[in-house]
């Protein structure tokens, strides 16, 4: 491997060389110590020795007694320490498994392009498989906010720098998009094709340049021997007055975490002071994360889920043996602890319990003089839903707008 090789001249009568041999050995590898080297493996053609031969026997009368010029090719190790240096720099260039930098350095003198084509193969290889961890990417600015899920196969890769880099820049690259994708209730919410054939400019040592959302996604799966997928894109604007607040569980750096709890408060005064509506808006975003609600208010709740749960709990209470108006109370006290549990208005706030969520927003409309409310919310987590939906539509963030 990482041989250079060079050409001995020897002029001789004295060797007296039958030509078929001086022919044979330019046409065989020559051993030496750990590598091999001969005329046609290194770049030259059979043809070509074999002109060189018919010029040995033009100029001499007995072809077996060839007068002329013999060559040879010998192969000179390089050092150890050379060896190592190339390594290391088609590793830092490429981000390659050692093994195939290796392999590429013994087959190819284009060995870095040679290993960004076995990368992109390999990416599309693990495409079929799971990718259930990742990361969430959160960037905001004035008049919107954006959150993309990036997936990987372990946490391994989730934590590492060039794949959080790729995360974030997706993240503000959805910032900048004007949505045309599917419309949710206080938001838009999109797929992978959202920003797939967008072009993204990046600005790493092991990916940079303009390329698109595809091309790079591939690109780092390469790097990282994984599947790597953009699962999902969701984007909030902000209210003409109010706020946009978030929250990110288990985060490693700013703007990512595996759990976002993102929502919009709305006052009605446009000159109300907004610091204290930041400080309750964080702890709303936490409370959204942990408290893990479906729906914004009672009002909300979907036909459905109320008509599901009203027959589970009537289920359980004629079990009980008891009357028919004692199963009707029943149900409709369980009712109550069912929106306790999954309306946001009606959850006890997780920083003070003693309150829900509702009086803890008629208390701030009392403290800035002007009514407040939440827009709309949004909660998602890395990996939801992944394993039974593989084959079918990815599933849409929670998602509620007053």
């Amino acid at each position: 491997m990482g041989t250079s090789l060079y050409l001995e001249m020897v002029f001789s009568r004295s060797m007296k060389l039958p030509i078929e041999i001086l022919y044979n050995r330019l046409n065989s590898p020559i051993y030496c110590r750990r590598d091999y080297s001969s005329w046609p493996c290194r770049g030259r053609s059979i043809a070509e020795a074999g002109e060189i031969i018919n010029a040995f026997t033009s100029n001499n009368a007995n072809p077996h007694h060839a007068y002329g010029m013999f060559l040879r090719r010998y192969a000179v190790e390089v050092p150890a320490l050379e060896q190592m240096t190339l390594i290391k720099q088609l590793r830092e260039r490429t981000s390659a498994p050692i093994k195939d930098v290796k392999s590429s350095l013994f087959n190819t003198e284009s060995a870095q392009k040679d290993l960004r084509k076995r990368g992109v193969v390999l990416a599309s290889k693990k495409s079929s498989r799971t990718a259930a961890e990742g990361l969430l990417a959160f960037v905001q600015n004035e008049s919107k906010a954006a959150v993309i899920e990036l997936n990987c196969e372990t946490d391994f890769v989730a934590r590492n720098e060039i794949f959080q880099y790729l995360a974030l820049s997706l993240a503000k690259l959805a910032l900048l998009v004007e949505s045309s994708s599917q419309q949710v209730s206080g938001g838009f919410f999109g797929g992978p094709e959202y920003l797939e054939e967008l072009k993204i400019n990046l600005d790493h040592p092991k990916l940079s340049g303009e390329k698109t959302v595809q091309t790079a996604i591939a690109e780092v799966a390469a790097i990282m021997g994984e599947n790597v997928k953009l699962r999902r894109t969701f984007a909030m604007s902000a209210p003409s007055q109010g706020i946009i607040s978030a929250y990110l569980h288990t985060s490693p750096q700013q703007g990512l975490g595996r759990i976002a709890g993102i929502l919009s408060l709305e006052v009605e005064d446009g000159n109300t002071s907004l610091d204290p509506l930041q400080h309750v808006g964080s702890e709303l975003a936490m409370h959204i994360v942990a408290a893990k609600p479906l729906f914004l208010t009672k009002d909300l709740v979907s036909i459905d889920a109320l008509e599901n749960e009203r027959e589970i709990l009537k289920s359980q209470a004629e079990s009980t043996g008891k009357s028919q108006m004692a199963i009707e109370k029943m149900v409709e006290g369980r009712l109550r602890k069912y929106y306790e549990d999954v309306v946001l208005m009606e959850q006890k706030f997780v920083v003070n319990d003693d309150v829900n969520v509702k009086t803890l927003l008629d208390n701030l409309s009392k403290e800035v003089g002007s009514p407040v409310k939440i827009g709309s919310f949004c909660r998602m987590e890395v990996g939801e839903g992944v394993q039974g939906l593989e084959a079918s539509n990815e599933p849409e963030p929670v998602v509620q707008a007053a």
